[in-house]
């Protein structure tokens, strides 16, 4: 998936805050090896680093075009590897801490996915997970509906991208089942405030719009963003909006 730093980036401090969240939660108590899973440019990965300097951390991402710019910021604590989610399926490698921040709702099967995660957790392990809502999320729902519309569907082989995202209730139960203590399971609501339409599709455009971007050809291409804007209009018809960005957090120790 040919991910754009440079758009993604453009909402760096919205996409931050959820971070910050998340890593509120983690103790240094016992804190040796940590794995970021999906770290992108390795930005964030770093500033765990600096906040727990008693750990190694490595970080790992399927995007090679994202992973260009985290080998800047590498150092004998923190170092990053090409590697998908699923290839931690075959790992035998403990972790201190398993952290992922807005990258697991990429993978599939959630309910066999959490479970092995939890595994790879030392005793007195932490596990902290942050994802979008998507499919309680308005950009994504318009997004959604529009690709299982003709002609939309059939250029699009009939894929479209159905949310891997489960309830609260249910990583509750994984993270309890798994042994997980002082569970931290929340949603909370991250407003973007828009000006345009334009902002809210550059939002959804460096994420969940990506891979439906790569399976149509070029005047395909060009139609189905046209339309998706003008539904993203009439759903927000009034300027400056509020858009109730929802998202999970997760977090739990062994």
């Amino acid at each position: 998936m040919p991910w754009n730093p440079e758009i993604y980036n453009e909402f760096k401090n919205i996409r931050y805050q959820p971070f910050f969240d998340l890593a509120e939660n983690i103790s240094s108590e016992g804190l040796k090896k940590a794995i970021d899973i999906g770290c992108g440019t390795g930005e964030q990965t770093y500033i765990l680093s600096e906040k727990f300097k008693e750990a190694h951390f490595l970080g790992i991402d399927s995007s090679a075009e994202m992973l260009e710019k985290s080998f800047d910021f590498e150092n004998e604590r923190l170092s990053f590897k090409q590697k998908t989610i699923e290839e931690l399926y075959d790992s035998n490698d403990k972790w201190d801490l398993i952290f992922s921040n807005a990258a697991l709702q990429w993978s599939d099967d959630h309910e066999k996915l959490f479970p092995k995660l939890l595994s790879l957790l030392n005793n007195n392990g932490q596990f902290a997970v942050q994802m979008p809502v998507q499919s309680e999320n308005m950009l994504n729902q318009i997004l959604f509906q529009l690709a299982s519309e003709e002609p939309y569907k059939t250029q699009l082989n009939g894929w479209n991208r159905i949310s891997p995202v489960l309830s609260l209730d249910q990583y509750a139960k994984i993270m309890f089942v798994a042994g997980l203590k002082d569970l931290n399971i929340f949603m909370k609501v991250y407003p973007i405030i828009a000006d345009n339409v334009e902002k809210l599709f550059q939002f959804i455009s460096g994420s969940a719009l990506i891979p439906y971007l790569e399976i149509l050809d070029k005047d395909d291409h060009d139609k189905f963003i046209s339309e998706y804007k003008k539904r993203i209009a009439e759903k927000f018809d009034k300027f400056p909006t509020i858009y109730a960005f929802k998202r999970m957090l997760l977090y739990g120790k062994k």
